[in-house]
């Protein structure tokens, strides 16, 4: 009766008020998904980090203010979100060998003996990075040059993660010899005249060997998602799509969580649909950790890549006639895993690349349409070369074009190459695609890129690359405003990954995820946005990351 009593005497107590930040003094720039801008001048924010109110010029707090912050008129605008990025990989890469700065097989070799030498007892040596086209080398690198550098088995991804460099030690552990034939949605680079392998495996080939190196530990994974973090948060990344979630990769994500280190919010695409079950079951889970992690849906793999020749195209690469790339797996399959996928509401991605892949996923999204409705945001990865004739397609059934700026300035000599000058109208064609009404949602594909917003906004309203070639943009008439660019990397993201009203946009009811820059991208030219610097990243009301740290 006493307990009672006491309990029903609590209900009338006054609940405690939560704690309540006043961010005062800011050049603030809030973006919606069309691109328009609502500047304010200070925001207050309650203990769950999200936004209570918008403060324009003149205006006062409502309430109760605990903590005051005085932003001392710098530039505030929301977090970037990178809508397609593999955030272990990107951790990972911090932990192995980097070959992404070379500019010669001859310096990646000195870089791989460096390593050798520098850890004796790792009995792979494991690393990414390298591009053949950028070292001008005209073909692909072979197992003989690692071979002169060490006996141990070496596998190291290329740059787009489409291709992996081994040398003999890891052909003979992978079993892989002159009669292996090519798998399924895979290529064996095999030498000139012969059927001997010559050291590089492409798409779904890569797994012969990558399933010969002995896996990351649990506390390898927890270090690399923290590398990825503090990375991310040094250039104003506050959200990333993950494409590819291994159940490797999400119990180290759960970890981080339950332990309170999960900063970062991720909305998370299966590397599989077995993995998307057995994560998420009967449907994309919560978001967890106050908004910083969910499952959304899948991601499907359709072609390769067009660096690797994987790329799946209407027409043969103009540089190795009688190739057009790789089905990683066929339509069908596509159809089969779309279905499985959209009949517990999981949200789909599609890679596609080439032409044909684009042409495949967009028929796929058209049939299945019309037997699983609602409010599906089917998503295209990549969408870097589509035919002109097919762009239309993009306006129907909200299909989402996410899509990486960088890219275009990274491969514009190689597609030239790849495709021939008649084929390209319809390459990284960000413009034509959103006049269909495709929403754009922009990430970076890191660690194939670099995952630097602020370079791929430069790119977005520009067409040129960090040296301003080519000189007047390439295919200039693709370029976007700097508005619907800054959209793309952060309430379009948001959209495109079912996070729209719970961050993105820094709009009341939104979780305070801001940047403090010294410079505004909205009245920059391409190369002052690629010198703005990241001073300050904030989550939920709180820095994770300081330039003066």
């Amino acid at each position: 009766m006493i307990a009672r009593l006491l309990a029903c005497a609590a209900l009338l107590l006054p609940l405690p008020a939560f704690a309540t930040t006043h961010f005062d003094h800011a050049d603030g720039a809030s973006i919606g998904r069309d691109g328009t801008i609502d500047r304010f001048t200070g925001m207050v924010v309650d203990d769950d980090g999200r936004i209570v109110q918008l403060l324009d010029f003149g205006d006062t707090p409502e309430g109760e203010i605990d903590y005051y912050i005085d932003l001392e008129g710098r530039i505030v605008l929301p977090g970037m979100i990178d809508a397609h990025a593999h955030v272990m990989d990107l951790g990972l890469a911090s932990l192995t060998l980097d070959l992404s700065a070379t500019s010669s097989v001859d310096e990646a070799l000195a870089l791989v003996a460096e390593y050798v030498q520098r850890f004796p007892n790792r009995p792979w040596i494991v690393g990414r990075g390298w591009n053949e086209v950028t070292w001008g080398l005209g073909r692909f690198p072979t197992a003989e040059e690692l071979d002169s550098v060490s006996d141990r088995p070496i596998a190291l991804e290329r740059a787009d993660g489409h291709a992996v460099w081994a040398n003999s030690a890891a052909l003979a552990a992978a079993g892989i010899t002159s009669r292996s034939a090519d798998p399924a949605g895979g290529r064996i680079i095999r030498k000139p005249g012969s059927r001997d392998p010559a050291g590089v495996l492409v798409d779904n080939a890569m797994g012969l060997v990558l399933d010969q190196v002995p896996p990351p530990r649990a506390q390898d994974l927890d270090l690399a998602l923290h590398a990825a973090q503090q990375e991310l948060f040094s250039r104003g990344v506050t959200a990333a799509a993950d494409m590819g979630t291994t159940i490797e990769d999400w119990m180290t994500f759960r970890r981080a969580g339950d332990a309170g280190r999960l900063q970062l919010r991720i909305m998370s695409y299966a590397a599989s649909i077995p993995e998307m079950l057995l994560i998420g079951g009967t449907g994309p889970t919560l978001w967890l950790y106050q908004d910083r992690l969910r499952l959304n849906g899948v991601k499907l793999w359709l072609d390769g890549a067009l660096g690797s020749r994987g790329a799946l195209l209407k027409q043969d690469y103009q540089d190795d006639p009688g190739n057009r790339g790789l089905n990683v797996i066929d339509g069908t399959q596509l159809r089969n895993m779309m279905s499985r996928a959209a009949m517990n509401d999981f949200q789909v991605a599609i890679h596609a690349i080439g032409d044909a892949a684009n042409l495949e996923a967009l028929y796929a999204i058209d049939e299945l349409s019309a037997d699983f409705t609602g409010d599906r945001r089917w998503r295209i990865e990549h969408a870097q070369i589509v035919d002109s004739a097919d762009i239309p397609l993009f306006g129907q059934h909200g299909i989402i074009a996410s899509m990486q700026p960088v890219h275009q300035t990274s491969d514009r000599l190689m597609a030239e190459a790849r495709l021939g000058p008649d084929r390209l109208h319809g390459a990284y064609a960000w413009r034509s695609i959103a006049a269909t009404g495709a929403p754009l949602a922009f990430g970076s594909d890191a660690p194939v890129e670099v995952p630097d917003p602020f370079e791929g906004l430069a790119v977005a309203i520009s067409r040129t690359d960090a040296s301003g070639q080519p000189f007047g943009g390439w295919m200039p008439e693709e370029t976007i405003s700097r508005e619907k660019a800054l959209a793309a990397y952060t309430a379009g993201a948001a959209y495109a990954g079912f996070a729209d009203g719970r961050f993105g946009s820094l709009a009341v009811g939104e979780r305070a995820d801001f940047l403090v820059l010294d410079g505004d991208p909205l009245l920059s030219g391409p190369d002052q946005i690629r010198a703005i610097t990241v001073l300050e990243t904030w989550i939920a009301g709180e820095r994770v990351y300081s330039s003066e740290d």
